[in-house]
């Protein structure tokens, strides 16, 4: 949940140490970015999908996914006892530097949002393992829609390379997963949502910064109340910041005087996630990481290594040859031993300051990898069943919705709808009710 600079990430994928053998819960929360608690949000079907777990961000949350009726703002409703909590907030707010006027022009059409209250419980049965977030991160969609985006603002995106030293294909990745490249910002007046939440109490001290900070961002005029307006989970603009990641990692790249990461114009925000890699130690031309290929005969694979040392112990490029010495790396297995394997230097860690996720450090390094014109990732997963191209993806999902079971939108992503949607349909047939995209359910799908 998706934020170019949480520290903060709410929506989080656990990856056991260096490995990841389990799978990722699929869960509805909010997102948090460059700011602090972590996670990672779902390249999926919905945008307020994440990949839940416990982790640790300086910014908002990535979202590889598509937004839908997830994030068009729900109707607010009258709950007196939100209204007895916004007095009650209204003397704290001005505690903290918030004028009357703010305040009271702020919560003057704000309300209780049941809809994020509902989004923030709901907690998906399904579990996402690492390759379907990798295989929706670095979709066919996205990159083509990422190629055409670094088209289309190749000239802001070379002076943001040249001033903050973050190659534009990396500025790119992330904005994709995030936001899809700008088309899945959130519609939900931040002023609401973050309220709902605050006033909720499950997160309560977390959200009521948020808010509190919030109002800040409208005092100093960098966006209107109209304007103001992002996930469900708080998180805003093209590359999802919160409010405290915003506030504190924002820059105005335009020199227009305001940090606008919510305009049509990406430039802002794209500066900003820029500037916030570099200043958690982003080296320029260095990568993120590059697939190896690990001997069965390798023991130990922790440790830090120049990769020549690496490659004294067998580790070798997908080409067989020594990777560069770009620097010390570590060996990243994320599905064990059965999957594919990466050598990651520093850029990776960086990565992991915007959402601390291995998964989302490798989305969004593998996307930046294709948008360079990169292969996809060679290895091998330990999928158990015999994977969809995304044609047959699509397929699959025409399949589905053709017998009524709550697809919305054929776009070959496989999230918590389609999976459900799998779901119900092998409890019908009989089968395994796994959620698996498998080449046996589509054939059952149209066979019978």
């Amino acid at each position: 949940m998706s934020s170019g600079l949480i520290s903060t990430c709410m929506a989080a994928v656990t990856l056991a140490g260096m490995a990841l053998a389990s799978p990722v819960d699929t869960s509805l929360r909010p997102k948090a970015r460059p700011d602090g608690s972590a996670e990672v949000v779902a390249v999926e079907d919905t945008q307020a999908t994440v990949y839940a777990g416990l982790a640790r961000s300086l910014r908002p949350m990535a979202r590889p996914g598509n937004l839908r009726t997830e994030d068009v703002a729900q109707a607010t409703t009258a709950n007196p006892a939100f209204d007895r909590w916004v007095r009650g907030f209204r003397g704290r707010a001005l505690a903290q530097g918030i004028s009357p006027r703010t305040f009271d022009a702020a919560f003057r059409n704000a309300g209780f949002t049941p809809d994020v209250i509902a989004k923030d419980r709901n907690q998906t049965e399904f579990k996402s393992e690492i390759w379907d977030y990798l295989d929706n991160a670095a979709a066919p969609p996205k990159v083509e829609e990422g190629r055409q985006a670094l088209r289309q603002h190749d000239r802001t995106l070379r002076q943001i390379e040249q001033r903050y030293g973050v190659e534009k294909e990396v500025v790119a990745a992330v904005w994709g997963l995030e936001s899809r490249y700008g088309t899945r910002m959130g519609t939900y007046p931040m002023i609401d949502a973050l309220a709902t939440l605050a006033f909720d109490g499950r997160r309560g001290s977390f959200f009521e910064k948020q808010l509190v900070t919030a109002l800040k961002i409208v005092q100093s005029g960098d966006v209107t109340l109209r304007d103001f307006k992002g996930s469900w989970a708080g998180a805003m603009g093209h590359t999802q910041f919160i409010p405290t990641s915003y506030m504190a990692y924002a820059v105005d790249f335009d020199g227009n005087g305001k940090r606008d990461v919510w305009s049509r114009d990406p430039g802002d925000a794209l500066a900003s996630t820029a500037a916030y890699l570099r200043r958690f130690g982003w080296i320029s031309g260095q990568p993120w990481g590059v697939e190896v290929r690990v001997p069965g005969s390798l023991g130990s694979t922790g440790g830090q290594r120049m990769p020549s040392q690496w490659a004294q112990l067998g580790v070798v490029g997908m080409d067989g040859r020594p990777v560069r010495d770009h620097g010390s790396a570590s060996l990243l297995m994320p599905a064990g031993r059965n999957g594919a394997a990466f050598l990651i230097f520093k850029n990776f860690s960086v990565i992991k300051r915007y959402n601390n996720s291995d998964a989302y450090a490798l989305g969004v390094g593998h996307l930046s990898d294709r948008l360079k014109g990169g292969p996809p990732i060679q290895g091998s997963w330990p999928r158990g069943y015999q994977a969809l191209s995304f044609n047959e993806k699509k397929e699959l999902q025409r399949q589905l919705k053709n017998r009524g079971l709550g697809i919305e939108k054929i776009d070959g992503l496989i999230g918590p709808n389609t999976r459900s949607a799998i779901v119900a349909f092998q409890r019908s047939a009989g089968m395994k009710a796994d959620g698996n995209p498998s080449q046996e359910v589509l054939r059952r799908l149209k066979g019978s």
